[in-house]
């Protein structure tokens, strides 16, 4: 009898260890799957920021018609190079890198596209008509200014 008691003792201390293990074993396992679906947000909204800036900037994109000096973005209103036409030194600073740009008034636009039309009308007056973001103009149509 007195074995009987011993087994069934062992047994009992023997079922809460069961117990602790598999609850153990519980947290562990969800403890992993949080910390996975943690990190998949967390990756999810570090690319979220560059996806919804990008959107809002096409979002914000403005169809405009501007008319003014076909330039580029270096030199703006005011050319460096002195020995050379406004139109030289502008093409010479796109050959070096820089973009068209148009200047109207006093704010300068920067031109995206359209490359060929602009070369033939630098350091002349333009038509510019393009979706505006902030101060970069993404060209759609370029034509010489009509005189006025």
């Amino acid at each position: 009898m007195r074995t009987k008691q011993i087994n069934d003792c062992e047994q009992d201390q023997l079922q809460p260890r069961k117990g602790i293990l598999m609850k153990k074993g519980k947290l562990v396992v969800n403890t992993i799957v949080v910390l996975a679906f943690s990190t998949v947000l967390m990756a999810a909204q570090i690319q979220m920021p560059s996806d919804s800036a990008s959107k809002a900037q096409k979002s914000s994109a403005t169809p405009k018609t501007l008319t003014g000096v076909v330039s580029d973005s270096m030199c703006g209103a005011h050319h460096m190079e002195k020995d050379k036409s406004p139109a030289d030194c502008t093409r010479m600073c796109v050959k070096q890198g820089m973009k068209y740009a148009l200047i109207v008034g006093d704010k300068v636009y920067t031109l995206e596209g359209h490359e060929a039309e602009l070369d033939k009308l630098a350091g002349e007056r333009a038509t510019v008509k393009g979706n505006v973001t902030g101060e970069t103009v993404t060209v759609q149509s370029v034509a010489p200014a009509k005189k006025g």
